[in-house]
């Protein structure tokens, strides 16, 4: 896996949940704007300090999570 240096955790900062650089905005907050439909543009609006780079490394980081994961798929009677 690539080195995610733009996602960072703390105990004392947001529970602990993965952040941006420091950021008090976590990658599930990024995840759900961009799942959304949210471009890069809509979201700096909002938030300046996201960049290209963040959402790239939090769709990895999200990637990563899942990858051993299987989720059953209910089949057809």
């Amino acid at each position: 896996m690539e080195r995610l240096d733009r996602i960072t955790t703390g105990p004392g900062k947001m529970g602990g949940q993965p952040c941006i650089r420091g950021h008090r905005f976590t990658l599930e907050h990024l995840l759900n704007l961009v799942g959304a439909g949210w471009t890069l543009e809509e979201i700096q609006a909002d938030f300046p300090f996201i960049e290209a780079g963040d959402i790239q490394q939090a769709a990895a980081y999200a990637a990563f999570s899942v990858r051993e994961y299987h989720l059953p798929v209910s089949r057809p009677a």
